[in-house]
C-alpha cells in the first residue's frame, strides 16, 4: 500500500557568487591570472584598470553594479581589486633552449656510414627509448612493432647488432635494457683500471649480492680484501643510472618558479602578513556596457531587449567574478593569518622543532571557515618568509605526545630520526628498534611500526641496505 505524506527538508544552495568563490579559492596564483585574463576575454563588461586616468568626460571609470541594477540592489561597494603588500616582480618562467634527448641519438645516428634498412630500424629503436635512455620493451616484441609498423621483417638477432650501434652513442649507458647492463655499459668506456675491471666481475657475476649489500659474500667469492671492494664500489657509484636524463626530452625546457601568495617579514620581533600584488589585475566595470543597460531597459524591439539582456548577464558575471576575487583573498589572508598566530614561534626564526601539531581543524575553528574551505585554501599556495619559501601545507601535521606530556608535532620526531641515522655508524647502522631506543632516549616513545612508518616517508631505507664499508 502506497502512502503518501507531505516532508519538510532543508536544504542548502549555493549562490553563483559562492560557487564562482570556492572555485577560485583553489587556484594559485598563477591560475588565477590565467582565469582572469581568461574573463576580460570572454566578457565584454569587465575591464582592467591600468591607472585611474579620467576618461573623455573627465570622469574616473569606476563603477558600483548597485548603480545599474533596477532589481535587487546590492551593498553599496565598489567594484575594484586592490591587492595589497610588496610586489614581487617574479619572473614566473625561465626558458633554456636544450637539445632533445632523441634529437641528439638521431644525430649520431646521421653520422653513420650505414644502409637505409640498418638506419630505419635503428632509428624505430631510438623512437622506443625511455626518458632515462632505457630500452623497455623486449626484442621480441619489437621484432612485431617493426612488422606491424614499418612492414618490415627482421629478426632478434639482427635488432641486438643494431642495439649495440647505439649502445655505443653517448653519453654512455644509453639503449641498455636494465639497470646492469646500463652500469655494465658505462664501466666499458671507462679506462680499465684495476677497480674498475673488478667492479665489471662484481656487476656481471654478484649483481644481486651488491644491490643488496651483502658484501661479505662478494669479498669471499672473489677472495678480495675490503680495501679493493672499496675503490670497485666507488667506481659504481660514479656512474649515472639515467644517462638519457643528461639530455631534456623537450626542445624548450620550462623551469617554472614557485610564485608565493603571500610574503611574511619580521618587523619589531613580530610577523607581519602581506599578499604580494604579483601581476593580478584590477577589475571594474566597463562603464559604455552599463550603460548600455540603462538604455536598453525601456526597449520594446526585440534587438533591444536581447542587448539588454545580454548587457544585463555580463554585468552580473561581472559582479560575482570581482567580488569572488575579493572574498577570496580576504579568505587567504585571514586563513594564512590563523595559521600564523598558531605556528608563532616557528615563524620568527624558522626553527622546526618549534613547530605545533596543527590539523586543518585548529584553523577551522580560529577562523570560523569550514574544514574543506581551509582545504582549498592550503591547497598549491605558498608563503615567502625570511628563511625560505613553503608550502602551506609543510605546517600541518599530527601529533604525538612526549614523556613530558607535551603534544609534539610528528615532524619535529621525523627530524630528530633523520639526525639520529645520519649521525649512525654506516657499517653498524641502527634498526628500527635501536630507533626506537634512541628516540626513548631522548624522550619520544613511539612504537618500532611508527618508526618504520616515519623512515619509510623520508626515504631512508632499512639498516642493511644503508650499510657501508
Amino acid at each position: 500500500m502506497l502512502k503518501q505524506g507531505l516532508q519538510l527538508k532543508q536544504t542548502q544552495k549555493l549562490s553563483p557568487l559562492q560557487i564562482q568563490t570556492i572555485k577560485l579559492l583553489e587556484l594559485p596564483t598563477l591560475e588565477l591570472e590565467q582565469k582572469i585574463q581568461k574573463e576580460l576575454e570572454e566578457n565584454p563588461v569587465l575591464d582592467e584598470v591600468i591607472d585611474d586616468t579620467p576618461d573623455e568626460d573627465g570622469n574616473v571609470s569606476k563603477v558600483s553594479i548597485s548603480e545599474y541594477s533596477n532589481d535587487n540592489p546590492i551593498p553599496d561597494y565598489k567594484l575594484k581589486i586592490n591587492n595589497q603588500g610588496k610586489d614581487l616582480k617574479p619572473q614566473y618562467n625561465t626558458f633554456s633552449v636544450r637539445e632533445s634527448f632523441h634529437q641528439s641519438m638521431e644525430l649520431q645516428l646521421g653520422y653513420l656510414q650505414i644502409d637505409s634498412r640498418t638506419r630505419q630500424i635503428a632509428g624505430f629503436l631510438i623512437g622506443m627509448l625511455d626518458d632515462d635512455g632505457y630500452l623497455r620493451r623486449d626484442l621480441e616484441s619489437v621484432v612485431d612493432d617493426i612488422a606491424f609498423n614499418l612492414n618490415m621483417e627482421t629478426s632478434e638477432n639482427e635488432l641486438e647488432s643494431i642495439l649495440k650501434i647505439i649502445q655505443g652513442f653517448e653519453p654512455a649507458g644509453i639503449g641498455a635494457r636494465n639497470l646492469r647492463e646500463c652500469l655494465l655499459l658505462q664501466l666499458q668506456n671507462k679506462e680499465q683500471t684495476e677497480p674498475v675491471k673488478l667492479a665489471t666481475a662484481i656487476l656481471e657475476d654478484f649483481f644481486d649480492e651488491f644491490t643488496k649489500k651483502h658484501y661479505n659474500k662478494i669479498i669471499s667469492k672473489l677472495e678480495i680484501d675490503e680495501d679493493r671492494l672499496k675503490s670497485a664500489i666507488t667506481e659504481i657509484i660514479k656512474l649515472n643510472p639515467r644517462p638519457g636524463g643528461q639530455v631534456d626530452d623537450s626542445y624548450v625546457e620550462e623551469a617554472q618558479q614557485v610564485v608565493p601568495d603571500f610574503l611574511l617579514e619580521i618587523k619589531d620581533g613580530e610577523p607581519i602578513l602581506s599578499m604580494p600584488k604579483s601581476s593580478i589585475p584590477e577589475l571594474r566595470v566597463n562603464k559604455r556596457y552599463a550603460d548600455i543597460l540603462i538604455n536598453s531597459a525601456n526597449a520594446t524591439t526585440k534587438a533591444g531587449k536581447e542587448a539588454a539582456t545580454f548587457a544585463k548577464q555580463k554585468l552580473e558575471s561581472a559582479k560575482w567574478f570581482i567580488e569572488a576575487i575579493k572574498q577570496r583573498q580576504r579568505t587567504l589572508f585571514n586563513t594564512m593569518s590563523a595559521i600564523i598566530e598558531f605556528q608563532h614561534d616557528f615563524f620568527i626564526d624558522g626553527d622546526e622543532t618549534k613547530l605545533k601539531p596543527m590539523v586543518l581543524k585548529n584553523i577551522a575553528e580560529k577562523t570560523g571557515f569550514d574544514i574543506s574551505t581551509i582545504s582549498r585554501v592550503v591547497n598549491c599556495k605558498y608563503i615567502q618568509t625570511h628563511f625560505g619559501i613553503y608550502s602551506l601545507k609543510y605546517f600541518f601535521s599530527e601529533g604525538l605526545v612526549n614523556s613530558s606530556g607535551e603534544e609534539v608535532s610528528t615532524r619535529e620526531i621525523k627530524k630528530i630520526l633523520s639526525e639520529s641515522i645520519e649521525n649512525e655508524d654506516k657499517r653498524k647502522p641502527l634498526t628500527d628498534e635501536q630507533l626506537v631506543a634512541e628516540l626513548d632516549e631522548k624522550g619520544y616513545q613511539v612504537a618500532r611500526r611508527t618508526v618504520a612508518k616515519y623512515r619509510e616517508q623520508l626515504n631512508i631505507p632499512i639498516a642493511r641496505l644503508r650499510k657501508e664499508l
